[in-house]
């Protein structure tokens, strides 16, 4: 019974102070306005809690009810401040604007560190810049920062490898002076301007001089293969001019000169014969032969330059160019023929005829190939003959219309892999994609597939890695 009373007094004082608060609060909103009066309310419950938990400890329930007060104290005083004009009516541009970069709406307090304001000069965080170039603008900007190389790594690739040119030559003549070797050179893109990413890959080609009258040329479609890349090189006038005559006829397997076993001569060489430790220390590079690749290679090391060379036995007959590297498989006699001298050459006229950017088109399509988990097998001269293809349907190459010409390249790619089939442009019965494999093929044409529709998906899985 006594504390029923106690609660009954208390709920009595509680009503005295209420109306006393409301008497106040009555004639504040005369005086001090809405807002005014609002706070002045507030500041007096907590007067009255303060005052109440003095006097007395409050049990569980008032406690609940003396937090549940405040708070929807604090709620009504935020409701009745004042609320800020709304701004005008956006433009569709200034929507997206502020959707994509959600610091741009931030409280000038807080882009004003320590009171200052930030003055018109100051840049402003450009997470939404990706996001707001066009296709177009995407290209170019991956073409400047991920494929192009510095010219200083490519002035320092070059001279690496002609220095090590000069060094394997002066070997291989003094190891085989009987061997009609002619004067090695550099080849490949990144003598061309056409290397992408980084300088780390060129190709030595070491001319072999035949005499003519004792070695013929066989056109592929004349082999027991009949592909007409694959050429083979026979021995002639046996009977006139034994075996021996030429300094050649040690590489003879059933009468044709055999590029595996000119291979595998220098595989030797290169791997036991060759002091590359000490042509390495006068160079400043690490020089090592790579003994577990089918073809004849060499990594290089200076300091944080990493070179890779390949060599390549090379002859010539006219127009034609075939090098020492036989297709995968049991027939060892075959030499490849090689178009690269023509795709450049047809590439340069093509683009110097119009102005055009099919160079730039196919470095791009390079860097986006060189480290795809799938398209890595699309080499340079496969997506070069696409662009060359392309050129006869496509007229316009200026850099403005790169993007569309890019999206048409992926389309023809595409087209290419469904057939299995890409013709040659200097030939069209040679097949480039001969050498693939099936899964290999269906692997580039879906992962293409996708790209079609989101070409600058593409751009993004090369630039992530």
């Amino acid at each position: 019974m006594a504390e029923l009373a106690h609660k009954r007094g208390k709920r009595r004082d509680d009503n005295g102070l209420g109306s006393a608060a409301d008497f106040l609060l009555a004639n504040a909103r005369l005086v001090l306005g809405v807002g005014g009066a609002a706070v002045l309310a507030i500041a007096t419950l907590v007067v009255k809690r303060l005052i109440d938990r003095a006097t007395s400890s409050p049990d569980e329930d008032d406690t609940k009810a003396e937090q549940k007060s405040i708070e929807e104290s604090w709620q009504d005083l935020s409701l009745i401040k004042a609320v800020p004009k709304p701004p005008k009516t956006q433009s569709r541009a200034d929507l997206s604007e502020s959707l994509l970069s959600p610091s741009v709406t931030l409280p000038a307090q807080a882009a004003e560190p320590h009171g200052h304001p930030l003055s018109p000069e100051t840049p402003q965080v450009e997470s939404r810049t990706l996001l707001c170039l066009t296709f177009q603008e995407k290209l170019l900007s991956y073409y400047r920062n991920q494929v192009t190389i510095p010219e200083t790594d490519v002035a320092l690739g070059k001279q690496l490898a002609k220095d090590i040119c000069i060094e394997l030559q002066s070997f291989l003549q003094n190891k085989c002076p009987e061997l009609p070797f002619g004067s090695m050179f550099l080849s490949g893109s990144l003598c061309d301007d056409l290397q992408v990413v980084a300088a780390d890959h060129v190709c030595f080609m070491l001319p072999l001089v035949f005499e003519t009258t004792l070695w013929s040329l066989i056109p592929g479609e004349d082999t027991i293969v009949q592909d007409p890349q694959f050429w083979m090189i026979r021995r002639t006038d046996l009977e006139y001019f034994p075996r021996g005559s030429s300094p050649w006829d040690r590489f003879i397997v059933g009468g044709y000169l055999s590029s595996n076993v000119l291979n595998e001569a220098l595989r030797k060489m290169l791997v036991a014969s060759v002091n590359w430790p000490a042509i390495g220390s006068m160079l400043e590079c690490l020089i090592r032969p790579v003994v577990a690749s089918e073809e004849l290679k060499l990594e290089v090391t200076h300091y944080e330059t990493q070179l890779n060379i390949t060599l390549c036995p090379v002859t010539e007959a006219g127009d034609k160019v075939l090098l020492a590297k036989p297709p995968k498989g049991l027939v060892e006699n075959l030499w490849r023929q090689s178009f690269y001298r023509s795709e450049v050459s047809k590439l340069e006229d093509l683009d110097a005829a119009d102005s055009g950017a099919r160079r730039c088109c196919l470095k791009i399509l390079k860097g986006v190939c060189k480290n795809h988990p799938f398209l890595h097998k699309l080499t340079g001269s496969h997506l070069t003959h696409v662009l060359l293809h392309l050129s006869e349907t496509e007229s316009d190459w200026a850099e403005e219309a790169l993007a569309a010409r890019f999206q048409h390249v992926l389309e023809a790619l595409v087209g290419y892999l469904e057939t299995g089939f890409l013709p040659c442009y200097f030939n069209s019965h040679i097949n480039l994609f001969c050498e693939l494999l099936e899964e290999e093929i269906d692997e580039m044409g879906y992962a293409l597939y996708r790209a079609v529709s989101q070409p600058d998906l593409l751009l993004q899985e090369r630039a992530d890695k």
